[in-house]
């Protein structure tokens, strides 16, 4: 989606404290050659901040350098990945309480690892269609250091990572123009992440945790059986995607100064999203990413921030974003920089 006067006004992001590779292979967490093929460093955790106080410490940041005060706001979308807080309960509205605190729609996206760039797309359009308000609020906050979950074996393609991302999405102005936005998704595919679990009850009901590993596994075994459709090459949606989403900002790929990536460990980030794309190494976040871990929906967001506050990009430079979730489905957006990260 192409689109125009949509602005990133403002973001944030709160990262704790990271724990080498090495030091998790030497307490038994992490196997060393898996730690080698991964090329991962270390990986953001948090023992016990819930995941929305996660998204609160990073919105704060954004909404505080936006230009916005909280009337501006018009509506709040939360993502997610893993459990907020209590069942039942709404993560979102409690971080409205606690950031601009305004009676608007406070939503949850859940797209999975896409959700923020998937509200950056709701976002462009209620702004569009909505001229009440001049901006909304994205946030997102994900903590893997739950009892269900083995952030450094539950995925072979990556480490579950702890953060809290958020952006300020304006009509008005901003430190980023957002050229186009967009997804495209393979259903067929849905499959890789469901595997031969039963649908009902829900296995989070019955104390089944988080393992994506384990489900590929079952993935394969009915494929070799041939009781699962063949997997086709994720790749390829990705480059689509990339393309579409570039073509729609009217710039190529060589006008691309940053590709702020999904924190996947580097065969996989290779595999589904640097070689489709023909991504440079000077183009890459990898030396950003392989010290944080792949954080849910945060990762994009997390790129550009970097990039953007330690000057790796200048107004004038272009920055795709590109990242993936379950379903299968693959999400980009392309950013113009337009201003200067503020002097610290």
């Amino acid at each position: 989606m192409q689109t125009e006067d949509i602005y990133l006004a403002g973001v944030g992001s709160y990262l704790p404290e990271s724990i080498s590779t090495e030091s998790a292979v030497a307490a038994g967490w992490y196997d060393q050659a898996e730690r080698i093929a991964s090329g991962m460093r270390s990986c953001a955790v948090s023992p016990d901040t819930p995941a929305p106080d996660l998204a609160i410490s990073a919105a704060r940041i954004a909404l505080a350098e936006c230009g916005h005060d909280c009337d501006d706001i018009g509506a709040l979308l939360h993502s997610y990945t893993h459990h907020q807080g209590p069942d039942g309960w709404s993560a979102v509205h409690y971080i409205l309480n606690n950031t601009v605190d305004r009676p608007i729609p406070a939503v949850e996206i859940k797209q999975g690892c896409l959700g923020m760039l998937a509200g950056l797309e709701a976002a462009a359009n209620r702004l569009i269609a909505n001229p009440s308000r001049d901006a909304v609020l994205l946030t997102t906050g994900d903590n893997f250091s739950t009892p269900l979950v083995d952030r450094w074996r539950g995925s072979k393609l990556f480490l579950f990572a702890d953060a809290g991302a958020a952006a300020v999405v304006s009509r008005r102005d901003g430190f980023a123009k957002v050229r186009a936005v967009g997804s495209l998704s393979d259903s067929s595919m849905e499959i890789l992440h469901r595997a031969g679990e039963a649908l009902f009850p829900p296995g989070i009901t019955r104390g089944r945790g988080l393992n994506f590993d384990e489900r590929a596994a079952k993935v394969r075994e009915q494929w070799a059986a041939g009781q699962a459709p063949p997997i086709r090459n994720f790749g390829l949606a990705v480059a689509a995607i990339a393309e579409r989403t570039m073509d729609e900002a009217g710039v190529s790929f060589d006008k691309i100064s940053k590709v702020c990536h999904i924190g996947f460990g580097r065969g996989s980030l290779e595999a589904m999203f640097l070689q489709p794309l023909g991504v440079e190494k000077a183009q890459e976040v990898w030396d950003f990413t392989n010290t944080i871990g792949h954080t849910g929906a945060a990762d994009m967001f997390l790129g550009l921030e970097h990039v953007w506050r330690t000057g790796q990009v200048r107004p004038g430079d272009h920055v795709l974003m590109i990242g993936a979730s379950t379903g299968m489905e693959a999400g980009a957006a392309v950013v113009e920089i337009l201003a200067p990260a503020p002097a610290k």
